[in-house]
């Protein structure tokens, strides 16, 4: 991330990049496995008429950036809008395993990070998917021990974890490295600031133990880092024009996009209504978040973990479409991507059309929308 807003926004207009790594590429950085929610698989609008499709196939994370998924599929927000039309939902772990089931067809719309998005578009050359929507922005944090690093200049020789070799904040933390002036050999992690790549499942562990000196973690990695005694030296949504950066979009698969445009408005429906009802309702869309988190996961997140994690993350319909071609740009400055044509990635038309019904202001694709 840059150091300063003036320069992330000469960044803004920088060309988006390919991933080279493409399997190192994820939203979160969690493991890579895709898993059923089997108690969803009835989670239909009773006696509604069935649109164009009799099932609509639904991806996501068991993570808070994810929200919208999380409190639309709890809730029933996102079924209610799709009528007799079923809601069959699957979870991942990691971004690269979800764009695979998404080209498989096993999902047919996903909730999902910049960087799989970027590299699943720029793989199949703007032929898999589209970017239909926003779901969040930021949740991630720099967390620090603060017996070893009282400010940001003691990054300096200490071991700062990332969840994954070229993921989102990977990308991130690089990019903040070299705006500091500071050198850091990308792949190896290797240099003025030792990056350590490490599952964001076992940095809290590692943390604790003393072999992390901190992390630039999304949430809630990053409350989990604060209640093992860790301290937030930075926000990164602050390194970002009026505080926002994507973390979630919403993609679809282009075959079923054009398939079932019906369904897919329906969804979009379901996500705004959901987004609304969230922000309106904070208290209550944080519970329902996590009742949906411990029927995923088997355990709930605590209050100290939940509370200033879900405070960090805002949920917006807007995806936000600048600040993902500037990810794109620091991955390139990194050296961990090319330079792919992004023409295309987003067709916001179906939401600005539901936007605009509801009297919201229309969102923008940064001149990166289909034609």
């Amino acid at each position: 991330m840059p150091a300063t807003r003036t320069t992330l926004r000469r960044g803004l207009a920088a060309a988006a990049a390919l991933p080279l790594l493409a399997v190192a590429v994820t939203a979160c950085g969690y493991g890579s496995e895709a898993k059923e929610d089997d108690s969803a698989q009835s989670n239909v609008s009773a006696g509604g008429k069935k649109l164009s499709a009799d099932t609509v196939k639904i991806g996501y994370f068991p993570n808070l950036t994810h929200a919208t998924a999380l409190v639309g599929i709890q809730e029933g927000l996102i079924a209610k809008e799709l009528g007799g039309t079923t809601v069959k939902p699957s979870t991942f772990n990691a971004g690269p395993s979800e764009i695979e089931a998404l080209n498989a067809g096993s999902i047919d719309i996903g909730f999902i990070g910049p960087s799989p998005s970027i590299n699943g578009y720029s793989k199949s050359k703007g032929q898999n998917l589209r970017i239909v929507g926003g779901s969040a922005s930021g949740g991630v944090k720099l967390v620090v021990n603060p017996k070893k690093i009282k400010t940001l200049d003691d990054l300096k020789g200490k071991k700062i974890a990332t969840p994954q070799l070229g993921n989102t904040q990977d990308v991130a933390f690089l990019n903040w490295i070299s705006e500091k002036g500071w050198k850091v050999d990308a792949q190896s992690g290797k240099g003025d600031v030792s990056v350590v790549r490490s599952d964001n499942k076992v940095t809290p562990d590692a943390f604790k133990s003393g072999s992390l000196d901190g992390a630039w973690v999304p949430e809630p990695t990053a409350s989990k880092l604060v209640a093992e005694g860790g301290k937030v030296l930075l926000d990164e949504s602050t390194l970002w024009p009026d505080d926002k950066f994507v973390i979630t979009n919403i993609i679809v698969s282009q075959k079923f996009l054009s398939e079932h445009p019906d369904v897919v408005d329906a969804v979009l429906r379901g996500t705004v209504s959901t987004n609304k009802w969230i922000n309106a309702n904070p208290d209550k869309a944080k519970a329902s978040a996590n009742a949906a988190l411990e029927e995923l996961s088997g355990k709930a997140l605590p209050a100290e973990v939940l509370d200033p994690a879900w405070k960090s993350i805002q949920i917006t319909d807007d995806p936000l479409a600048a600040t993902l071609e500037a990810q794109a740009d620091h991955a390139v400055k990194a050296g961990l991507l090319e330079k792919p044509d992004l023409g295309g990635i987003y067709d916001l038309k179906p939401l600005n059309k539901i936007l605009k019904a509801a009297g919201q202001p229309e969102v923008a694709d940064a001149g990166l929308g289909v034609k």
